[in-house]
């Protein structure tokens, strides 16, 4: 052994024992790397729960602080107004929970309103909440105007709103300039470069294979994944509101008779009845509610589609290459089948939402100034079920059948709310539902909700406008690279595979070594899977930067 791995005459014994000392030591060093890492997980797990709860509370601190100005300004009290919050987890999310938490500490502890609001103040993981709870404090104690505080805040709030879209807007604007450079140029280049390095002999396919399946795609979901956790805009479905519930699932009716018993399964089978008619009568309901079912149905079509053209062609099949032909052209078909459907159910209800939304803002209004004339809320919605408002005309007279028939008005607004199932008909309803639990005067609750609408309206038309420029940078980019590609295959490529065979007949052995490897149906294999790859991926990219929807891309893709 080398000198610096002497070992004294008295350790000698030790020499015997090393693999177990070594695995000993590599045991330890492993458990205390480990122990690290866990202990760090447990110290930064919280902190990241605080961070996501403070997003959560900042996403829904403006569309509640207008929840409360509306209710403040139709005469309810704070704590009311924090108790009234606090019921609507569904709609205000994290913000509910932390005003229940003031309500909790006032019934359940004995603290009074001040103290409550110092606590939670003390506790909140948004500085914006614990803000607002501050200054709350300080207009109460100095006696000043609850309802015009909540006004200010909720017109800082939207301020605040339009500056950080323009700042999230120029940054999709950067990110867009970098996708149409880092996989859209990048990837041309790089392909005409291995294009020119394969011809020359010093280069070999696999980095255009490289590029093609797994660079461009694989960014471009990375692209989208990115832009979905910079969105500052709600996504998804909202949760359904709750309505009264009038029949469980298990009732018990004491003093039945046999005869009633058997009205009673009649009932029920009446009801199931009556919803197969329903199925029966409209059966693409179901996917126009929720698009992505279609995919249940398609799917499987698509595989059949697959799987017969195969079995068909099987016989035609002489070698690899003609396989692999086959099924690239037929995977395209395969997945048009798949996503045609979902993208065509995608834009109609996308379609329907906004045309509905569009007119939310203006439906506020008119119940509005028919409140201000002293007609009631239901008196309003029999009005406005008379006229015709376009799209939200059939809504509007089901919100009057359903009072006509018995319901109350705020279980028929809710209801409504329910069938739409967009965020802000979700808020808008909610809102206009407690004021009117509250007070018969919700003329100014309804435009306090109106200018909500017309706000968010507003900033999602902004977007769109913004953005409408880079999808038309994504297209001409998309067109770029298509129309070189094509110039590439169909008459560089076909050049050089010319002259190599004329190198190669005349007994050119260099010229054959220099151009006699031109693959030209491999190469136009590989240029068409790319322009397929790419397109899709474009489409994906243009449809989540317009209108923050990565279904909203496959109209692009296709």
């Amino acid at each position: 052994l080398p000198e610096i791995f002497y070992i004294p005459s008295n350790l000698q014994w030790l020499v015997q024992y090393k693999n177990i000392i070594i695995s000993f030591f590599i045991t330890a060093f492993i458990t205390i790397v480990l122990g690290g890492i866990v202990y760090a997980f447990f110290l930064v797990y919280p902190s990241f729960l605080a961070n996501e709860r403070k997003t959560n509370i900042d996403r829904n601190l403006p569309y509640a602080v207008t929840f409360m100005y509306a209710l403040s300004n139709g005469g309810m009290n704070v704590i009311e107004i924090f108790k009234s919050l606090s019921k609507c987890e569904s709609t205000y999310g994290e913000v509910s929970k932390e005003v229940d938490t003031i309500i909790r500490d006032m019934e359940y502890f004995g603290h009074d309103l001040r103290t409550a609001l110092h606590n939670i103040s003390e506790l909140t993981p948004s500085e914006n909440f614990q803000d607002l709870m501050h200054n709350l404090l300080t207009v109460i104690d100095s006696g000043g105007s609850i309802p015009r505080y909540f006004q200010d805040k909720a017109e800082q709030f939207l301020e605040r709103a339009m500056i950080d879209q323009k700042g999230y807007l120029e940054t999709l604007g950067l990110i867009a300039e970098s996708y149409v450079t880092a996989f859209v140029a990048g990837p041309l280049f790089i392909i005409i470069i291995g294009i020119m390095m394969t011809i020359m002999g010093s280069g070999n396919l696999m980095m255009l294979y490289a590029i093609i399946y797994m660079v461009i795609p694989v960014g471009s979901i990375m692209f989208v994944i990115m832009i979905n956790m910079m969105s500052p805009s709600e996504s998804g479905t909202p949760p359904l509101l709750e309505t009264p519930s009038f029949l469980g699932k298990e009732i018990e009716i004491p003093n039945t008779s046999a005869e009633e018993i058997d009205l009673f399964k009649k009932f029920i089978k009446s009801r199931k009845l009556i919803e197969l008619k329903k199925v029966l009568k409209d059966p693409l309901k179901p996917l126009r509610e929720m698009p992505i079912y279609s995919l249940a149905i398609s799917m499987p079509l698509a595989f059949i589609f697959l799987t017969i053209s195969f079995i068909t062609a099987k016989d035609s099949f002489t070698d690899l290459d003609s396989m692999i032909n086959f099924l690239g052209d037929y995977l395209v078909y395969t997945i048009f089948i798949a996503i045609i459907p979902l993208a065509i159910f995608h834009e109609l209800k996308a379609s329907r939402e906004k045309n509905i939304q569009k007119q939310i803002p203006d439906f506020l209004k008119k119940l509005a100034s028919t409140n201000e004339t002293g007609m009631t809320l239901r008196d309003s919605i029999k009005l406005m079920a008379k006229s015709d408002i376009g799209t939200l005309s059939k809504q509007i007279k089901l919100v009057w059948k359903d009072i006509d028939w018995g319901l109350s008005v705020n279980h028929a607004l809710t209801r409504f709310a329910n069938r739409i199932r967009t965020h802000v008909v979700i808020r808008s309803m909610t809102l206009l539902t407690r004021a009117n639990e509250s007070s018969g005067d919700i003329g100014e609750v309804l435009m306090v909700a109106a200018r909500d609408a017309a706000s968010e309206q507003m900033l999602k038309r902004e977007r769109f406008t913004n953005m409408m420029i880079y999808i038309v940078i994504i297209y001409i980019s998309f067109l770029v690279f298509v129309g070189v590609i094509y110039i590439i295959s169909s008459s560089f490529l076909t050049e050089m595979s010319e002259a190599g065979a004329k190198m190669a007949s005349s007994g050119g052995a260099s010229g054959s070594s220099f151009l006699g490897s031109v693959d030209l149906p491999l190469y136009k294999r590989l240029f068409y899977h790319a322009a397929l790859i790419q397109g899709f991926c474009s489409g994906l990219i243009a449809g989540v930067m317009g209108e923050g929807n990565v279904l909203s891309g496959l109209k692009h893709s296709i």
